[in-house]
């Protein structure tokens, strides 16, 4: 079982996020939380010095945080992006093709469970802000 999960090789960061109103009115935090209904794209002048984005999804059914996860990758964010709260080992595969790349959930995962499900599609449908190229896109070059 794991209490979270990450996809990256860099140290983790160990800053607590600051929330988005705190980060806009200081200038030395390099973590910020946006919670459900904050606008993401208020971070894009900032991307350059913050360090982790966690997105909150205080539950499951809320899918705010994946559009601000895709926001802020197609803006040019390439630092820890990460789902925190009410996240089920279902949405990983789809969180991961939105741009997050750790996740803290609330009840733990179970390690083979998301291992399995990261491996249950051998193609992708659609354009996302990872690198998998769409299956229509491989069949007509």
């Amino acid at each position: 079982m794991a209490d979270s999960l990450r996809f990256r090789d860099d140290p983790v960061h160990e800053e607590p996020a600051v929330t988005l109103d705190a980060f806009l009115s200081q200038s030395n935090a390099t973590a910020v939380r946006l919670e459900a209904g904050d606008d993401a794209r208020r971070l894009v002048p900032y991307l350059d010095r913050i360090a982790l984005i966690e997105i909150a999804f205080p539950r499951f059914r809320d899918g705010r945080g994946y559009s601000g996860a895709r926001i802020l990758r197609e803006a040019g964010y390439t630092g820890e992006l990460r789902a925190q709260g009410d996240v089920l080992v279902d949405q990983i595969l789809f969180m991961r093709r939105c741009g997050f790349d750790s996740f803290a959930p609330e009840k733990p995962f179970d390690l083979e469970v998301v291992k399995a499900t990261l491996e249950r599609y051998a193609f992708v449908y659609q354009k996302a802000a990872d690198d998998a190229v769409p299956v229509w896109k491989l069949r007509h070059g």
